[in-house]
């Protein structure tokens, strides 16, 4: 099949690669002038493990090229995947401004039937706003091209996503149009051959249940990280107790860990826009207001050892951080705990050693 991928950030790329893997013929288009350079040059904006081999194997087959060129990139493909960003707003809700770009653009240029696919995460109702977009924009053409809109979310795991995309444990597709849908199940049938792992439904669900996903998994977090602090007050080893109840079907290991907080581009975001989602609504979300309060909180308990260990005064002593991105085997600094650790140390005058294996120049930067 023929692809355009709308963004080269980090869902875009893996979209783009990965779909070229698999003998697909994709273009990635970006406005970033810079990030087209690098990629052209052969290497990557992101950190990403497994992702270089993979883009430079598929640029070498010429099954994978990059441009700034708007309309060549649109008229490329069938299937148009938008995989731009959504940064929270101050009030929590989504920036739709990338995606609703993207969607204009491709009003703008196309010139026979699209299939145009969210494939990043976007709010309840999004769809309708890129049907709108790319329908104002062929109504000023004065054309009446057919097109579809998709949802498709993501569901990568950084520093696992070329695996994660490879190997599916789900494909969600949120569409109306059966033309659309075929197409999916066409563009997803080498990634499924095992097991049919594709749920069609309608496209609002589709957009809400990687809200849903994503609001899940913080909560097991942020509900792990409370009790592993009642386990401390009352003696029990939070190990013991994560093998205890992890070994319960019902239940499972994944997500039990406890640490220092969630961070990173999805959680934090995704909460923040579920609940402004549900404000909007008039419905409050209780428990997800509880998680991200005590995530937030958890980011600062390790320094509120410190302070009853040292006292508030810590200058003259010098600390070591081991890990700065919010996990392993990425370079993402968005939302780290680490950065409240150092910040509220380095305030209270500590010296401080910090060290990351991958994400020491976005340290850095940030």
């Amino acid at each position: 099949m023929k692809i355009t991928v709308i963004g080269t950030g980090y869902v875009g790329l893996v979209t783009g690669a990965c779909l070229a893997e698999m003998g697909n013929h994709v273009v990635c288009l970006d406005l970033d002038a810079e990030k087209i350079r690098v990629l052209e040059e052969g290497g990557i904006p992101i950190h990403e493990p497994g992702l270089l081999e993979v883009v430079q194997r598929n640029r070498a087959a010429r099954r994978l090229q990059f441009t700034t060129d708007v309309a060549a990139a649109v008229n490329h493909g069938t299937l148009q995947f938008i995989g731009v960003g959504t940064p929270p707003d101050e009030d929590g809700s989504a920036d739709l401004s990338h995606v609703l770009a993207a969607a204009r653009n491709v009003g703008r240029h196309m010139t026979d039937y699209k299939v145009i696919i969210d494939k990043s995460t976007v709010p309840v109702g999004t769809a309708d706003r890129v049907q709108a977009a790319v329908a104002e924009e062929l109504a000023a053409r004065g054309m009446a091209l057919e097109f579809a809109v998709v949802s498709n979310p993501e569901f990568l795991k950084e520093g696992n996503a070329v695996e994660d995309f490879m190997r599916p444990e789900r494909i969600v597709v949120g569409a109306d149009d059966e033309r659309a849908v075929l197409l999916m199940r066409a563009l997803y049938s080498p990634f499924i051959r095992n097991r049919d792992r594709l749920l069609v439904m309608d496209v609002k669900s589709a957009e809400f249940t990687k809200y849903a996903a994503n609001a899940m998994l913080a909560t097991r977090i942020s509900f792990m990280n409370e009790l592993a602090l009642l386990a401390e007050k009352v003696g029990a080893d939070i190990e013991l107790v994560r093998k205890g109840i992890g070994s319960d079907p019902r239940i499972g290991y994944h997500f039990l860990y406890a640490g220092a907080g969630y961070g990173g581009s999805c959680f934090p975001k995704d909460v923040k826009a579920l609940l402004k989602t549900s404000s909007e609504t008039g419905l409050e979300l209780k428990v997800l207001r509880a998680v991200e309060a005590a995530n937030e909180h958890q980011k600062h308990v390790l320094v509120e050892k410190i302070v009853a260990r040292f006292g508030d005064d810590l200058r003259g002593r010098r600390f070591a951080v081991w890990g700065l991105a919010f996990k392993p085997n990425t370079d993402d600094m968005r939302e780290a705990p680490s950065r409240v650790v150092i910040r509220e140390l380095a305030r209270r005058g500590a010296a401080i050693s910090a060290y990351d294996p991958v994400a020491m120049a976005e340290a850095q930067r940030v």
